[in-house]
């Protein structure tokens, strides 16, 4: 399987990750901050702007480009090349194993609402695989 690694279209992999990184503050700053701040517990929290340091941009940012990574090697080993196929697949890998993954993780006594927290970061990174599985097709 990591022989398709000399085949993979490397920009398409950048663009790929830039948009499902982007996605992020995208994510949890525009669409979802309410939402993301009541699953944590912390709603009455004014929407102040934080300065939360470098992992919380470094950690995502390593994370997106593995998984986005990972997308590009999968789908050049399994041949998937239409579009239908990359949603296909997206939803596969995005729902079996990031969207319940996080769901898991999330099901702990630090998170006071875990299944409005899983919902909101597995939609995230549902939507984030389609997009880079998507990118990654178009690029091919």
């Amino acid at each position: 399987m990591f022989n398709v690694l000399a085949t993979i279209n490397w920009l398409g992999v950048a663009l790929a990750f830039g948009a499902y990184f982007l996605l992020g503050p995208l994510w949890y700053l525009l669409l979802f901050p309410k939402l993301y701040r009541a699953a944590l517990g912390r709603a009455e929290e004014p929407e102040t702007a934080q300065n939360p340091g470098p992992l919380y941009i470094v950690g995502p940012a390593v994370c997106a480009l593995l998984i986005t990574i990972t997308c590009a090697i999968l789908l050049t080993a399994f041949r998937i090349e239409s579009y239908a196929n990359a949603i296909s697949f997206a939803l596969l890998v995005g729902v079996g194993y990031l969207f319940t993954n996080t769901v898991n993780i999330a099901i702990n006594p630090n998170i006071p609402r875990p299944f409005l927290y899983g919902f909101i970061t597995g939609s995230y990174h549902l939507a984030g695989m389609l997009a880079v599985n998507l990118i990654m097709v178009a690029m091919k």
